[in-house]
């Protein structure tokens, strides 16, 4: 793939030197098997780019597996990595395949790394090193042929130098480090961002592709965005939602991203049609509004369950109990997210973290 086509496919907006030397970089990288580390602040887009190597390397037919290392409570995270076999611990009813297994032939990608407890860092360090790995229970080594990639928001070396992070997984990890340069490193990419965001929201919503003011693109370029692309992209989506007309206003962002200006307070009354409790209470209906689908026909379908028990009570085995109904829903979830935890967890309403509670405690 060219970079442009790179570009186009995963949408990575901007034509500023730096985007363009990070995708060149990441192309040259991509050919081979090395390991990357990728660094940069929250919101900058590290899975993105994480997903752009794969996609260019000879790996891009098989699976490209992430994981959140955050996100898995640190008692299970040595099963969800290098699974496990039937029996091999209380609550272990089938034997089940880890992120290494699954990611066989493609890549594996370890998000927010320094967040691995060191326990998890040694069998992770010689898994990288041998490419195999045993199962918890297991008697024998199980091989695979797997591309790592990992990313951090944090200063690994100092990581190290504080204990937290082992030096050896660092040195083994950095072979190639890619650093993504922050939002506000790279302004000029930022009104390409706002009009690729809206138009994508535009067409997803099927509303009109909004205009926005001299006045309200010259704000977005001069706000620091602490949270990168993310920030940027939930601004530009908000404002699209707030606003009943195509012409969205200066006004509109300062409630939205309000920051202060040098020599100047942002104490003061802001002149618009709507006070800012209006402007909020219509934003909190109209994100109510606009939850995903999904979430209702998980609803409705505890709510059918829960109708048609009332209706067999003379059977009380037939009752479905909260647990019961709790158990239905992640598996539903899981289903419609196709595995995704991060997506089923959104769905749910609950942390990743509770997720996998759940799937431990529903042996899922």
């Amino acid at each position: 793939m060219t970079i442009e086509q790179l570009q186009k496919k995963f949408g990575i907006v901007g034509k500023s030197k730096e985007i363009h030397d990070l995708i060149d970089i990441i192309v040259q990288v991509a050919t081979s098997d090395i390991s990357v580390l990728i660094f940069g602040e929250s919101g900058v887009g590290k899975e993105v780019f994480a997903r752009v190597i794969h996609a260019a390397s000879h790996r891009a037919g098989n699976p490209l597996i992430s994981v959140n290392c955050g996100a898995i409570p640190e008692g299970i995270l040595e099963s969800e990595l290098f699974g496990h076999n039937k029996g091999s611990f209380t609550g272990a009813t089938d034997a089940r395949k880890g992120y290494f297994e699954l990611a066989n032939g493609g890549t594996l990608f370890l998000d927010e790394i320094a967040e691995m407890p060191i326990t998890t860092q040694v069998k992770l360090l010689r898994a990288i090193e041998t490419k195999e790995f045993m199962r918890i229970g297991a008697e024998t080594l199980t091989k695979v042929d797997v591309r790592f990639l990992a990313a951090t928001n944090k200063d690994l070396q100092n990581e190290v130098d504080v204990k937290r992070f082992r030096e050896d997984l660092f040195f083994r990890l950095k072979a190639v480090t890619i650093h993504i340069p922050p939002l506000r490193k790279r302004k000029v990419d930022i009104l390409e961002l706002v009009h690729f965001f809206a138009e994508k929201f535009a067409e997803e919503n099927r509303t009109a592709k909004p205009v926005f003011s001299t006045e309200a693109l010259d704000y977005l370029h001069e706000y620091p965005w602490p949270g990168n692309v993310r920030e940027l992209k939930n601004a530009v989506e908000t404002s699209i939602a707030l606003t009943k007309n195509a012409r969205i206003s200066k006004e509109i962002f300062e409630q939205i991203i309000p920051y202060p200006k040098s020599g100047t307070s942002m104490n003061f009354p802001v002149v618009t049609r709507k006070t800012p409790e209006e402007v909020e209470r219509e934003f909190i209906y109209r994100a109510l509004f606009e939850l995903k689908k999904d979430i209702l026909d998980i609803k409705e379908m505890l709510l059918q369950k829960e109708k048609e028990n009332l209706e067999i009570q003379d059977n009380p085995d037939d009752v479905q109990s909260v647990e019961e109904a709790s158990k239905r829903a992640t598996i539903l979830a899981l289903q419609k997210s196709k595995g995704n935890k991060r997506i089923a967890a959104e769905l749910l309403g609950i942390s990743e973290r509770t997720l996998y509670r759940k799937i431990k405690e529903y042996h899922l």
